[in-house]
């Protein structure tokens, strides 16, 4: 997870071909036994997070009672079904998410959202820490139109703890899945990562400043 990307975002046009076929994956997680596919049990909410690299941000949810299921892979760019070769040169113009599936009856929109923005700097602009490239830019695309209001409401919450604490603006993507997507899962190895490899490379936790859901608005978030 340490190589370099360029910081600049590709187009459709410049962004490198990919391939038609779907990376392969395991059939089930490694921590919960789900399926890392589709189709997912009903009344199901789905959610995709960039917070950097993603081994690190798929464990913090994994471990989130009311989770049904996560993946590690890559959305937000052009290129179809990328290696993470591929990734890591900042040319796709994705950027490594998870996927969190959740039962929203046991696990409620604003526990993801609190998981999200405490354990990343959303105030840095591509990258996280020592990884830099946009391909680890800080991102986040609902699935609903529910989602995207309670999103985008978070983040002005947070942003005004952010200001009251002396940091900077968010710098977070968001947008609809539909606009951002397709999802493409990573390859197999890096799916649950640090399950298979408890001491691996993990540059996620609380970032100092707490999210509150019932905080007051008041400080404009950066725009969508």
């Amino acid at each position: 997870m340490w190589l370099r990307g360029k910081p600049e975002m590709p187009t459709q046009e410049t962004a490198l071909r990919g391939r038609s076929a779907p990376l392969a994956v395991p059939a089930r997680h490694e921590v919960l036994g789900t399926p890392l596919t589709p189709p997912w049990p009903e009344g199901s909410e789905v959610l995709y997070v960039g917070m950097g690299c993603f081994w690190g941000a798929e464990r913090l949810f994994w471990q989130l009672p009311g989770v049904h299921t996560t993946a590690a892979g890559y959305t937000g760019g052009f290129t179809p079904n990328p290696t993470y070769e591929e990734t890591c040169t900042g040319r796709t113009g994705h950027t490594e998410a998870v996927l969190v599936v959740h039962d929203p009856a046991k696990v409620d929109l604003q526990t993801l959202l609190k998981t999200f923005w405490e354990n990343h700097d959303p105030t840095q602009r591509n990258g996280q820490g020592n990884d830099h490239g946009t391909q680890y830019r800080t991102a986040i695309y609902p699935t609903t139109d529910a989602q995207l209001v309670a999103v985008r409401a978070s983040a002005e919450r947070y942003q005004a703890a952010l200001t009251a604490s002396g940091h900077r603006t968010i710098t977070t993507e968001i947008r609809p899945f539909a606009e951002a997507g397709p999802w493409y899962y990573a390859e197999g190895y890096h799916q649950q990562y640090l399950a298979k490899n408890p001491r691996g490379y993990c540059n996620h936790g609380f970032c100092q400043v707490a999210y509150d859901h019932q905080a007051p608005t008041g400080v404009d978030a950066p725009s969508a």
